[in-house]
């Protein structure tokens, strides 16, 4: 009998759905696992072999726990809105309510061909208005509790998409998504408040209770967040203030000039008549550039006097002010005090501009008179110098005391800030849940009654954006004038759609009340299956779907909605995939269609394959030939699994390298699946099987342990086989194998015999024998006799297990 997966996995497949085989009970599980990975977006025609690696390597892990006892839920669904989606539609031109659910059919289909324990009766899709009915209830939750709100504000705008894009979607000035030079627009947009969370999501990185983490996100997310702690100081200016946060308030007596952003509120307050033109001409150059390539550290600085100047509040003495874009209005006050002394980029702007530098911080034999050639990074012995009162203390003891001198005076205190900026939502697109959001010239902005929702995104054939700033929903006259709510005049519904990342920041919520009309989420299956104790996913994400994630599991904590405060305990990032050694990409031609490999190989052989590449969390190169080996390992136990004798284990009746053998594999398979470390995990499953075939040995029960440890990798493959051997269920309601722990070593071990440190024979003796049992053999072992006659043994090096090493004269 030939194994032939074209038959046995549409065979499975069709079981499993007339069986119900991956649907578990919600309401009563007694032991749940809730095992999740990234939803795709349906944005292309199909899935690629990277959407498959990722998809395999999370449903290897949580077909495994379903064998250890867990009850299992492997949700999937579609994160169908979106720009990605919007595009493609207008690439090909076909209308994305019509292109989006043919996209999703194909992936159905792919992804059931794949063989993932999918249940399929909780699939949901971000476009229907039964999910995003709960999107905009949740926008509504922000809202009320104070966490959503308007405002005009500089956004990256993509001249491409035509649309804001969030400063976590500009990667090196660019559009994540297109690659066009994102310009700088300001547009009334809707944000939320994650910057009240900043604290919250930076310390819960360290608690490794809350999150088990895969560190390379962890540090993404922290430098993201960027927790600063330093000073707020007030530099006066005639009847103004300007305050600038500095994270070195030890240096304030060096500030030698202030830069401010080109759109700070005191510009042109500060600007002389004379200096009036060459500044508004500056501001009109930075305006131009986006807020990402702004903040390019390595980029020449430019900048403009305004002709003004302000107060140092240390010396009493006036600096003057300028003008340069690499200062935001949206990071710290949009000002800095400039210590071109310790700090190179104002080290270069004031060598460009000749302004003045002095040193207050030497090191070594440098003294207060001590000319400044560089920018000097301070030291264990570094001390402040020019700088009054302080001159002598060390930089650690200046610091907090500087910061007390400035409050005592009322010009400044010590504060802690953050890189992060609030999350912009609004999109200037059509293909995205409607902000339900009204606004009536009376009752000013009324949100909708959660009783109307869903607001329905209405097909609209000219979906197409322009370059105006406003959302193609704003031609849709009939659908744009609505009522207001509270009331009853005439009232304009909000054009923008809610970014993507909201859809997808709640969804696994979502999966477990798909089945509910009438709630977004059930608090009994909440508090049964989250937070979920597995996420497999691409790091791409760590700093946006990840984190917003995270955000919107604390709000719902804080409206008592869910128990606990962090969605995800254990996330692990997955590798990339190459292919013969390139990145996959359309321009290369080199991106692999699973169904190609699918129907020539089987979808159980590809599953193999792409877990054997390489470490899960690092990828691997895609190379046809490599598929062969996993195809071949299917087909030897399938031959294997032919000839298994109907019989237990009995007595000595298996020699025991074999039963060692067996022992450490199901060890080191279990401990490797734990790990995500399933190319070891099939490394060991081949060589077992072949210290099988060198045995001739078909012992049942091993090879019923071999089908249950292949399972996870091969599940049609599995079925059949377990089918085969007895099995009247399925094989993921059986037991995982368990393992004698004294039988995964052999009792007797091979010892490297040395004379001189000479390697001259190796001798069997028991595991753990000591020096004074191994010695006597070592001396009668023939080899080692002719080198040690006649000699005096005048030292022995015992290594248990290992080596002993004689040393004569």
């Amino acid at each position: 009998m030939t194994y032939t997966p074209e038959t046995i996995e549409p065979k499975w497949q069709q079981r499993w759905a007339e069986r119900h085989t991956n649907e578990p009970d919600l309401d009563r599980a007694p032991k749940p696992f809730y095992n999740l990975m990234m939803f795709p977006y349906p944005s292309a025609e199909g899935l690629h072999v990277g959407n498959c690696y990722a998809f395999t390597g999370s449903d290897v892990f949580g077909r495994f726990m379903r064998l250890r006892g867990y009850t299992v839920f492997e949700p999937i669904g579609f994160d169908a809105f979106g720009i990605q989606s919007e595009n493609f539609a207008l690439k090909v031109g076909t209308h994305p309510g019509v292109l989006i659910p043919k996209n999703i059919k194909t992936f159905t289909r792919q992804l059931s061909q794949l063989g993932g324990m999918f249940d399929w009766k909780h699939v949901l899709s971000t476009t229907e208005p039964s999910y995003y009915k709960w999107t905009q209830w949740l926008f509504l939750q922000l809202y009320h509790a104070g966490k959503a709100y308007k405002k005009k504000a500089a956004v990256n705008w993509c001249p491409s998409c035509k649309t804001v894009l969030a400063n976590e979607q500009v990667i090196n000035g660019a559009c994540e998504r297109c690659g066009t030079i994102v310009e700088q627009r300001f547009l009334e947009q809707w944000f939320f408040k994650i910057t009240d969370y900043a604290e919250r999501l930076l310390d819960d990185l360290d608690d490794t209770e809350k999150m088990d983490w895969s560190a390379s996100t962890t540090t993404a997310q922290r430098n993201w967040v960027g927790r600063s702690t330093g000073a707020e100081i007030d530099f006066a200016s005639g009847g103004s203030t300007i305050r600038v946060f500095t994270t070195r308030p030890d240096t304030i007596f060096g500030a030698t000039f202030m830069v401010l952003a080109p759109e700070h509120p005191l510009v042109a307050a500060l600007t002389s008549p004379a200096q009036r033109a060459p500044v508004e001409a500056y501001q009109q150059h930075a305006a131009a550039q986006d807020v990402i390539s702004r903040k390019v550290g390595d980029k020449e600085k430019t900048g403009v006097f305004t002709g003004g100047s302000v107060t140092n509040p240390a010396t009493g003495q006036p600096i003057p002010v300028w003008i340069a874009d690499y200062v935001l209005m949206d990071y710290g006050t949009g000002a800095i005090m400039a210590v071109p002394g310790h700090d190179e980029r104002d080290f270069a702007f004031a060598t460009k501009y000749q302004l003045p530098i002095v040193r207050v911080i030497a090191t070594g034999d440098e003294t207060a008179s001590t000319p400044v050639t560089e920018a000097s990074a301070d030291t264990d012995d570094s001390r402040l110098v020019n700088s009054g009162p302080f001159d002598g203390q060390s930089v650690a003891e200046a610091t907090p005391a500087i910061i007390a001198w400035l409050e005592q005076r009322g010009a400044g205190s010590g504060v802690t800030r953050y890189r992060l900026h609030d999350w912009c939502i609004s999109r200037q697109r059509y293909w995205g849940p409607p902000i339900p959001i009204i606004y009536c010239d009376d009752c000013g902005t009324v949100p909708v009654p959660e009783k109307d929702l869903p607001v329905v995104l209405p097909h609209i054939d000219d979906f197409r954006p322009d370059d105006s700033g406003l959302s193609p929903l704003a031609r849709h006259q009939e659908w744009y004038h609505v009522p207001c709510p509270r009331c009853g005049k005439p009232g304009r519904r909000e054009t923008d759609v809610s970014d993507n990342f909201l859809d997808s920041a709640w969804y696994f919520y979502r999966y477990l009340s798909t089945d509910f009309a009438d709630r977004a989420l059930d608090p009994s299956r909440v508090k049964t299956w989250l937070p979920v104790p597995m996420y497999i996913g691409g790091n791409e994400h760590a700093v946006l779907h990840l984190l917003y994630s995270r955000f919107i599991a604390m709000v719902l904590h804080d409206q008592g909605l869910v128990h606990f405060d962090e969605p995800f305990r254990r996330f692990r990032a997955h590798g990339l995939i190459i292919k013969d050694g390139a990145k996959m990409s359309k321009s290369r031609g080199n991106v692999v269609n699973p169904d190609d490999y699918i129907a020539r190989w089987g979808a159980d052989t590809l599953r193999l394959f792409l877990m054997f590449l390489g470490p899960f969390e690092e990828g691997g190169d895609f190379r046809d030939a490599g598929l062969t080996g996993p195809r071949r390992f299917l087909d030897r136990l399938w031959d294997l699994v032919g000839q298994c004798e109907k019989r237990t284990l009995t007595g000595d009746e298996v020699h025991r390298d074999v039963v060692v053998k067996w022992n450490a594999t199901k060890k080191k398979v279990t401990h490797d699946l734990e790990t995500l470390g399933y190319n070891t995990a099939i490394a060991a499953l081949m060589e077992l099987l072949n210290t099988m075939r060198e045995t001739n040995c078909s012992e049942r029960q091993i090879v019923k342990d071999m089908v249950l440890m292949v399972a996870p990798f091969a599940p049609h493959f599995a079925e059949e086989c377990w089918e085969r051997l007895g099995g009247q269920t399925s094989v993921f309601d059986a037991q995982w194998p368990a393992w004698d722990e004294g039988l995964t070593r052999d009792a007797v071990v091979e010892i490297v015999v040395q004379v001189n440190g000479k390697t001259r024979s190796v001798i069997k003796a028991g595991r753990g024998s000591q020096e004074s049992q191994v010695l006597p053999k070592a001396q009668k072992d023939d080899t080692v006799r002719r080198f040690l006659d006649g000699k005096e043994i005048v030292k022995v090096i015992f290594v248990k297990d290992r080596l002993i090493n004689i040393v004569v004269r």
